[in-house]
């Protein structure tokens, strides 16, 4: 009787992988891949460091100038005291506008949806800079809902402005539910992308609030977070999204640092967040294809160029076989190493 109960239960998990909604799951999110890959904002804008400045210190807000972080996040939430918001959201609006930011990232991230009155009044003011930010990022995403409500109330800070272009979004996972919930809010946020004020462009997964949510210790190698990250990472990857690892809070540990970050880019991560202006060089470095790996991937794609109009297929390339795959990989690659240079003129 165990054997029959076994196969039966059996047979109907096999039947249940089976159902057609997972297909059609499969052909939805190949259809919104496509619109993504056709959107006008199409363009590779690399995050290898993401650094964070406290929107109310005008000093820090005035060096990002010298930096060569690919992103400098202005920030309006945990950097800033409750009773310093104010003072954060007017004095960013004012530097995006003197500042001469266009060789990096101009992006800012507002404060919780949790707490709308003060996200409301961050786009608000934040958005009558004449130079609008780059990328607008929201920190804990924890529901699809929540993401209409970022378009509706951007699309009302912006409305009567002529803008050429959406703006893109980064959102951070920093929950259980947001990450159980990944999947849906990233749908949500690639349909609100078809004619919304913004474009999701990344995720970021916010380590510290993570473990304060489902109570766990963070360790020097974050063994904890490790189902998490490659989580995060690989749904963000299933949209086409770039995604960003968790701070190295240690900033004077340089090694740990180097460690970390070079882990993190081999899970598939496109960047890291930083908050020390030291930590910038060392993680740009970690998160950027080598020259011996882009010469790799030029000679590559040339060789199968050429394989394609002589009418062949499958070919080998120093002593491997050459797949869709590996293609790919030797595009993202060029792709990345043509978006960094173009920063540095």
């Amino acid at each position: 009787m165990f054997k029959n109960c076994l196969l039966l239960r059996t047979h109907r998990l096999w039947h249940s992988l089976r159902r057609k909604p997972d297909c059609d799951f499969r052909s939805d999110l190949a259809r919104k891949m496509q619109h993504r890959q056709c959107s006008a904002v199409s363009s590779y804008t690399p995050r290898r460091a993401m650094l964070y400045v406290p929107g109310n210190d005008e000093r820090k807000l005035k060096k990002i100038t010298t930096l060569q972080a690919d992103c400098v996040c202005m920030d309006c939430e945990d950097g800033v005291a409750l009773n310093r918001k104010e003072e954060a959201r007017h004095t960013i609006c004012r530097m995006l506008d003197e500042l001469k930011l266009d060789h990096l990232d101009r992006a800012v991230r507002i404060n919780s949806v949790d707490n709308p009155s003060l996200a409301e009044e961050d786009l608000k003011v934040i958005m009558q800079a004449k130079k609008l930010p780059a990328t607008l990022m929201v920190p804990k995403v924890n529901e699809p809902e929540q993401l209409q409500w970022v378009s509706e109330k951007l699309a009302s800070a912006l409305s009567g402005r002529e803008v050429t272009q959406p703006m893109k979004l980064i959102i951070f996972i920093e929950s259980a539910i947001a990450l159980l919930n990944l999947r849906e809010i990233l749908e949500k946020g690639v349909e609100l992308s078809k004619n919304g004020p913004f474009v999701l462009d990344g995720v970021v997964f916010g380590s510290d609030d993570f473990c304060a949510d489902i109570g766990a210790t963070r360790t020097p190698d974050a063994s904890e977070l490790l189902y998490a990250r490659q989580k995060t990472v690989m749904t963000a990857k299933a949209y086409r999204l770039q995604a960003i690892d968790l701070v190295h809070i240690d900033y004077k540990d340089s090694e740990g640092l180097r460690k970390q970050s070079l882990e993190g880019a081999r899970m598939g991560f496109t960047g890291k967040q930083v908050i020390h202006p030291n930590q910038v060089a060392i993680v740009q470095e970690c998160f950027s294809p080598s020259p011996e790996k882009v010469d790799w991937a030029k000679e590559l794609v040339k060789a199968f160029q050429e394989h394609q109009t002589s009418g062949k297929g499958a070919f080998t390339f120093r002593g491997s076989m050459i797949d869709m795959p590996l293609l790919l990989q030797a595009k993202n690659i060029l792709q990345l190493a043509e978006s960094v240079q173009k920063t540095k003129q």
